[in-house]
């Protein structure tokens, strides 16, 4: 029998591991590939998102401000960890009215069947939306965003209402859609934004004192995203788009550009 060296049995044993990697990854498509990719990436950022609730909740229980309505919606400057892809702040083409943006949303119905959706997502934002569309439903075929967010939950209800109805969603030039917004847009029928309108994401967090360990911080923050990511599948949005919410701190926005707005499908023109 002929010996081979140590080092020919250590290249043979790798190769072996390769093939055998490679034959259990043949197993699967491509899509499905993809979509353990993207769940670990999701672990991954769940965690860094858990710390940054805990860090809250420690600020909030030694009397430090937490983000929230008395937070200036606008944060400092634009994230720029990719500033190739991110191209001019959108912040210079706003024409917001910060006083109504920081008042709950209302809801103006103007001509061509555009209904004005203008404000915080408050709490019961969602109940209003639908009795809107009860009263005006059949003149309402397009609803235009200006919102610097606000309730996660609500704003998957309104998403969810517009595609039910049919009706579109647009940000338009000047308008802002942050925080939570992207989530009514990604819910429209067809869904458009301008050249010079922001959209924004970031971590979503709790208003108020937080009273909780981090082991429910945690907990709390895999079932938000799950939800978020099934709701943005349904929609026919890739849930990819979240990953740049989880990476951005609550202070802070990441703004989608034009060509991450249409890879990610948050728009269909």
């Amino acid at each position: 029998m002929t010996l081979q060296p140590p080092g020919r049995i250590e290249e043979s044993l790798v190769a072996r591991a390769r093939e055998a990697v490679l034959r259990y990854l043949r197993r699967f498509d491509e899509g499905e590939v993809i979509r353990w990719a993207f769940r670990g990436m999701l672990i991954g950022t769940i965690g860094v998102l858990a710390m940054d609730l805990w860090e809250l909740n420690l600020q909030s229980a030694g009397g430090v401000e937490t983000p929230g309505v008395g937070t200036s919606f606008l944060p400092p400057e634009v994230e720029v960890r990719e500033p190739a892809a991110k191209g001019v702040d959108p912040r210079d083409y706003l024409k917001v009215d910060e006083a109504r943006m920081r008042a709950p949303m209302t809801f103006t119905l103007g001509p061509g069947g555009v209904l004005a959706a203008e404000g915080l997502i408050e709490p019961g934002a969602a109940d209003r939306l639908s009795a809107e569309l009860e009263t005006r439903g059949e003149y309402v075929s397009t609803v235009a965003l200006n919102s610097p967010g606000g309730s996660v939950d609500d704003a998957m209800a309104m998403g969810r209402l517009l595609r039910d109805n049919g009706v579109a969603t647009e940000v338009a030039d000047g308008a802002l859609c942050a925080s939570s917004c992207p989530l009514v847009l990604a819910g429209g029928e067809r869904r458009s934004a301008g050249e010079q309108a922001a959209i924004g994401v970031h971590q979503f967090f709790a208003v108020g004192e937080l009273k909780v360990g981090a082991e429910q911080a945690m907990a709390d923050a895999q079932s938000t995203t799950a939800r978020i990511a099934r709701y943005l599948t349904e929609l026919g949005v890739d849930p990819a788009l979240w990953l740049h919410a989880l990476d951005t701190p609550p202070r802070e926005l990441y703004y989608l550009s034009g060509d991450e707005l249409r890879k990610y499908k948050l728009v269909t023109r």
